[in-house]
């Protein structure tokens, strides 16, 4: 059984500033103001390389749960990775305006940040970090 991933203590910031690629760091420090301020938190650290701002609590069909970043993402080797923890499904009219990505059940991979409609890219976000703070989300929209 893999770890669960938590908060940690490590500096985001930090993180984001040591990204090797510059493309990468680039959008990392796009997606860092971005998310600080349609959420209106700080960002931490949740496990090693995920960037999260504010919290939610999830449940599993299982019956398993915890807790997780209401908004984050990662920048991975091949591509921004934005976690949209209420599905993709709950935005496909915005993604269709959205500009170049790709996605996943609950995952969204920009190459180019800059590449994408930014008030488009605002409003997924806004939209999701909503969703999940608003008291009445009491289930993740995959099971991990």
């Amino acid at each position: 059984m893999a770890a669960k991933t938590t908060w940690t203590g490590a500096d985001p910031v930090g993180f984001v500033e040591a990204v090797s690629s510059p493309a990468r760091r680039r959008d990392a420090l796009t997606l860092l103001e971005l998310m600080r301020r349609v959420t209106g938190t700080e960002p931490r650290m949740f496990g090693s390389a995920i960037v999260g701002f504010g919290d939610y609590h999830y449940k599993y069909a299982s019956g398993a749960e915890g807790d997780a970043p209401a908004a984050a993402f990662s920048p991975r080797k091949a591509a921004s990775v934005i976690y949209l923890n209420d599905g993709i499904a709950a935005h496909e009219e915005l993604l269709s305006r959205l500009g170049p990505h790709t996605t996943g059940v609950g995952c969204l991979y920009l190459k180019d940040v800059a590449a994408v409609d930014p008030n488009v890219l605002e409003e997924i976000v806004r939209r999701s970090y909503a969703t999940l703070t608003g008291g009445t989300y009491g289930k993740r929209a995959a099971e991990g």
